[in-house]
């Protein structure tokens, strides 16, 4: 009955309240909610929250749809590699998870510290969708459809919620993609370095990463290509914007060719958009997600809402065209059945509320005054760390350590006693925890670095006090 009343509002229009939807069609609140959903998952109305459901307006007719034909191939390709032995090792995702000792400054941390968090919203948001009728009721197994909506629309392009699928934070998105899109033994191509946390799914899951370096402007299309050609991988994952840990954002002229080089090789590229809603003050007009500008379903996409939020925020998307959604679909509900309804009710009471665009807002502010804090204090400091790129997004630096203090050829002697592992250790013991920068690479590292989380830190004071005792540990290890 509702789609046949659409024509009486023009594109863009707003139509009537649930209320008066619930009152004209004698129907429960719960009937008109999955009639707006299912509406706005064919694309012909479009649902704000906070403001109502809209006429969706007509789609300008656009180029020509994609060719996903391609993916039969590249998924039915297993080949017959030799099985890369498993080796699940969750190290390199603990330097990131484990609270350091009491009274220690936590530069190592991958989240929030409490006091940036939106915990009065979140806890707002999960008693509103705890009162929702059905809350409590097994999900679609896809999602709800109003919050696969509105991850859709953040992603932007052509991609539309009936090709997102809602999942339990992004680690569990990336294992998902990993599974579908490469089978045990084969070759996977990662950026170098790249988030230890993808390396140890890829190790878990049996594949091989083989690193593609990335410099100030992201990955490198020649030598993507060159991998390509030497592997037969068929999968690339990569951090277009933010890069952890080089805070490299892909420079434009290199977003087009990395798709080129994918698509002519059959490869998918996995896309994990982790720190978009994490971008700093000064940061400027962002690049759109790499799905957003492709037709032919190369790119598979990864988001969450966790980074904004809590580490106990889990709630994600993936995003994907063509035959390869249904594999997606199909591993996730082996895996996971679905993510629990009360905690994607209440992502969606989050981002519907007023304070959502305002705790944005804060982060933004308070990120870019850590980071110039903490790049301020480190040249100050500890001039001897080169620094050669400061991010306008995320939430972490990548200094690099001065020559001799371990790298390319250094012995396990020169390492230990000069290197990351002897400074990690002499800080921990000054009172302040920093992540060495050898777990980010898949193969031997070109140089020494640390990664220095500014974000997991009460305040800026605690920066200063943070970076006088990494100085005091790198007087113990380097000397003077």
């Amino acid at each position: 009955m509702l789609r046949r009343e659409l024509d009486r509002y023009s594109p863009g229009g707003k139509l009537p309240s649930s209320r008066a939807l619930v009152d004209r069609f004698r129907v429960s609140p719960v009937t008109v909610s999955r009639a707006l959903a299912q509406l706005a998952a064919e694309g012909l109305v479009v649902t704000r929250p906070g403001a109502g459901a809209f006429r969706a307006r007509p789609r300008p007719s656009a180029a020509p749809a994609g060719d996903t034909s391609w993916q039969e191939v590249a998924l039915s390709a297993d080949g017959a590699a030799d099985l890369v032995p498993r080796s699940v090792d969750a190290s390199g995702v603990l330097v990131s998870l484990a609270a350091p000792p009491s009274g220690v400054v936590e530069f190592n941390g991958g989240y929030l510290h409490p006091s940036l968090q939106p915990e009065r919203a979140m806890a707002a948001a999960l008693a509103r969708a705890g009162r929702r009728p059905g809350a409590w009721g097994r999900p679609p197994m896809e999602g709800l459809p109003e919050l696969r909506e509105w991850f859709a629309r953040g992603i932007g392009g052509a991609i539309t919620a009936a090709e997102v699928l809602i999942t339990a934070g992004g680690q569990s998105a990336l294992a998902t993609a990993l599974r579908a899109l490469a089978p045990p033994g084969t070759p996977v191509l990662v950026e170098s370095p790249t988030y230890p946390g993808m390396l140890a799914i890829a190790r878990a899951a049996g594949l091989r990463p083989v690193p593609v370096p990335v410099d100030a402007d992201g990955v490198r299309p020649a030598l993507l290509a060159d991998a390509f050609r030497a592997t037969g991988a068929r999968v690339f994952v990569c951090q277009p914007l933010f890069q952890n840990p080089t805070g490299a954002v892909l420079a434009p002229e290199r977003r087009g060719e990395v798709l080129r080089i994918a698509r002519a090789a059959g490869a998918f590229v996995v896309e994990d958009d982790f720190v978009r809603r994490l971008v700093h003050e000064d940061a400027g007009p962002l690049p759109a997600p790499l799905a957003a500008d492709d037709p032919d379903g190369v790119v598979v996409h990864v988001c969450s809402l966790t980074k904004a939020t809590s580490p106990s925020f889990r709630v994600s998307a993936l995003a994907a065209r063509g035959p390869v959604l249904e594999r997606l679909r199909a591993i996730q509900i082996v895996d996971t059945f679905f993510v629990p309804r009360p905690l994607q009710e209440a992502a969606l009471e989050l981002v519907g509320s007023p304070a959502w665009p305002r705790h944005l807002r804060a982060v933004s502010a308070e990120l870019k005054a850590r980071r110039d804090a903490m790049t301020s204090a480190l040249r100050l400091n500890l001039p001897e760390m080169s620094l050669a790129h400061v991010p306008s997004g995320g939430y972490h630096l990548w200094p690099r350590l001065p020559e001799g203090t371990g790298g390319t050829g250094g012995t396990p002697q020169a390492f230990g006693s000069g290197g990351e592992a002897a400074l990690t250790s002499a800080a921990l013991r000054a009172g302040v925890a920093i992540t060495p920068g050898r777990p980010y690479f898949s193969a031997e590292p070109p140089a020494a670095h640390v990664r220095l989380s500014f974000a997991a830190v009460a305040n800026v004071g605690e920066i200063a006090e943070g970076v006088r005792r990494l100085r005091t540990a790198c007087q113990e290890v380097w000397g003077g």
